[in-house]
């Protein structure tokens, strides 16, 4: 039990709501459709960036996007079984290759 109060400390776990933010979106048959990330725990999660020059700067001049309330963003991955959101995130890596990976200067080896 803390003995000190600090009522001008937001609690960590009350976020403030995000307004207005700019999702990572891809074009298919179908049409504009939302692209959906994973943590690096694996977990699934929806992301947005607050301004569009962060979106650039974490995932390329060629990203499109769309203005949409957090709410909005929410609602759209619910159904999905997402319920993480992640606001301007700056680590990406590169997608998984599933093919083998060979190094261009390593001997061969003999089996």
């Amino acid at each position: 039990m803390c003995l000190f109060s600090y009522a001008e400390d937001p609690d960590p776990d009350e976020q403030a709501p995000a307004g207005l933010l700019f999702v990572p979106v891809r074009t298919e048959a179908a049409g504009t459709v939302l692209r959906v990330f994973r943590t690096p725990l694996g977990e699934r999660t929806a992301v947005g960036f607050s301004r569009r020059d962060l979106l650039t700067a974490t995932l390329g001049a060629g990203q499109s996007a769309i203005p949409l309330a957090e709410p909005a963003l929410r609602a759209l991955t619910e159904p999905l079984g997402i319920d993480r959101l992640v606001v301007d995130p700056v680590l990406t890596a590169p997608a998984v290759t599933t093919g083998p990976v060979y190094a261009a200067d390593a001997p061969a080896r003999a089996l």
